[in-house]
């Protein structure tokens, strides 16, 4: 199983970032798709999540309204478009995949590696 995550960067407070996480390796329409992201010094924490098959979307509070998770089932792609970033949004953002909803990383079993997201105030 392989999650490779992109679209990573540099941007100025209240810009737009679209990250993608490309999965292969098995047929992920049966577990949820899940976005974390991680600053220094901090902990893993959650960020969004979708139901590969249902299309049910979950959020943070810190994030919703700004960011959106979407999937694309041909590609085998999900994506986090990302807007109105704000400084404290810079983190390490990194995909993963899970048998069930949850917002927490130790309930997901496959993970990519992470993309950094940088946002300048």
């Amino acid at each position: 199983v392989q999650l490779q995550a992109s679209g990573g960067g540099l941007v100025q407070a209240g810009g737009s970032l679209r990250l993608s996480c490309a999965a292969s390796g098995r047929t992920f329409s049966s577990y949820v798709m899940g976005w974390f992201r991680q600053a220094p010094g901090k902990e893993r924490e959650f960020v969004a999540a979708i139901n590969w098959s249902e299309g049910s979307t979950y959020y943070a509070d810190s994030v919703k309204g700004r960011f959106t998770i979407s999937r694309d089932n041909a590609k085998n792609t999900v994506y986090l478009q990302m807007n109105s970033l704000k400084p404290e949004d810079t983190a390490v953002f990194c995909c993963a995949a899970g048998l069930h909803y949850s917002r927490s990383p130790y309930e997901y079993n496959d993970w990519g590696q992470g993309t950094q997201v940088t946002v300048s105030s």
